[in-house]
């Protein structure tokens, strides 16, 4: 695994424990589909959200909340919403694309045994401006932490995680009855799998692709040139060519 490759040196995980964490990193997808029936047992939602919880906050705001959504009724209603909103996104979908868009499995929204809201109550560190002063929007980017937390625990736990984005967020809100200074940062379906795909679906079928690394480290500046030697390590643990 990367540990090895990296030849990690000795600190509070060992190899085995650093081996645990790339590969939820590395084997995290974005499960649309294979939810299995099976229900996700309250212990394991509830370490799911402790690790969401224990996220890095700006300021400890500590902004999130979490909705749990099991009613089949209200997530049908859910589905309407992003049916509703994927018919008026499709029009701004590149026209040679939107063939392949109307093919993409973009949700599990009832085929998941439950749905979670992550919210970002924007009103909770209004008293403490640390951190957010500058950047009033990094009560929103420490939410977005919260859910990357949850993902990658629920990964090591082989459960599913799909992230629904194609949704009216005023019209979830009003179903869901989420104040005006509260925002629903991530809609997410979650459920046991019956596997995990080895790629990522959009670029399984051809959506897209993952950038090569080496692209993307810039020196210094904005597209500064350099890091040769960082960027010849990079390509060597991940497979793209340095440039």
């Amino acid at each position: 695994m990367l540990a090895d490759q990296l030849n990690a040196v000795s600190g509070c995980f060992d190899l085995a424990a650093q081996d645990a964490v790339y590969r939820a990193i590395f084997t995290r997808r974005d499960v649309r589909s294979h939810f299995l029936p099976d229900p996700i047992g309250d212990d394991v939602l509830a370490r799911l959200l402790l690790a969401a919880h224990h996220a890095p906050s700006v300021g400890f705001m500590q902004p999130w909340n979490f909705i749990v959504i099991r009613d089949l009724e209200r997530r049908e209603r859910v589905r309407d919403l992003f049916f509703a909103a994927r018919q008026q996104e499709l029009p701004h979908i590149a026209e040679e694309r939107r063939e392949l868009y109307r093919k993409l499995k973009l949700e599990g929204i009832c085929e998941s045994p439950l749905n979670l809201v992550v919210t970002c109550d924007r009103g909770r560190s209004e008293n403490s401006p640390l951190g957010r002063w500058h950047n009033p929007e990094m009560d929103l980017y420490s939410t977005v932490c919260a859910v990357q937390n949850f993902w990658l625990a629920a990964c090591a736990e082989g459960v599913g995680v799909g992230w629904v984005s194609i949704l009216d967020r005023e019209a979830l809100k009003q179903l869901l009855g989420i104040p005006d200074h509260v925002v629903p940062v991530a809609y997410l379906c979650v459920g046991h799998v019956s596997e995990f795909a080895e790629k990522p679906d959009l670029e399984r079928h051809g959506w897209g692709r993952r950038l090569p690394l080496t692209d993307l480290i810039m020196s210094e500046v904005f597209s500064g040139e350099g890091e040769a030697a960082l960027k010849a390590v990079a390509a060597g643990i991940s497979g793209s060519p340095a440039r």
